[in-house]
């Protein structure tokens, strides 16, 4: 009987990181096309609301993506709002940094949908709220694009 490594499923060539950018804080999910699961991953702070490039290298190296997928966010009639050119830039500069591809969703709330689950559902304190939600909401910017 061949043992598997439990580490080979990050070696996977399926998996994918989905980011919820914002200028504090950027959200990370990873999840794989095979099985269509995202899951939360961690939440980055940036720094003068410069990504933590180092951070992003890491978990780049560590899970061996296929691609990204980035959260953009417009207003209700598609046009861009002022968030949205930040968040090209950051798609551009992952492309850049990382010369994988990066795939763009709509967001359509996804942090506001994140904030209510963890509240409403969970009943989490504001404290623990601000700590996670990015990473929640990124979660469901991935699944949403597998679900497409």
């Amino acid at each position: 009987m061949v043992k598997i490594d439990p580490l080979a499923a990050k070696l996977s060539s399926d998996a994918y990181l989905g980011f919820d950018f914002g200028n504090k804080k950027i959200g990370v999910a990873v999840g794989y096309a095979g099985s269509g699961i995202a899951s939360p991953l961690q939440t980055i702070r940036s720094l003068n609301q410069v990504p933590d490039w180092s951070r992003i290298g890491q978990l780049i190296a560590e899970w061996r993506p296929a691609g990204l997928v980035v959260g953009i966010s417009r207003q209700a009639d598609g046009s861009d709002n002022v968030v949205t050119p930040r968040m090209q830039k950051f798609c551009r500069q992952l492309h850049g940094r990382y010369n994988l591809p990066v795939h763009q969703i709509d967001e359509a709330l996804t942090t506001f949908a994140a904030k209510q689950m963890l509240f409403d559902e969970l009943q989490l304190s504001a404290t623990k709220l601000w700590a996670v939600q990015d990473q929640l909401a990124a979660q469901l910017i991935l699944q949403s694009w597998f679900d497409r």
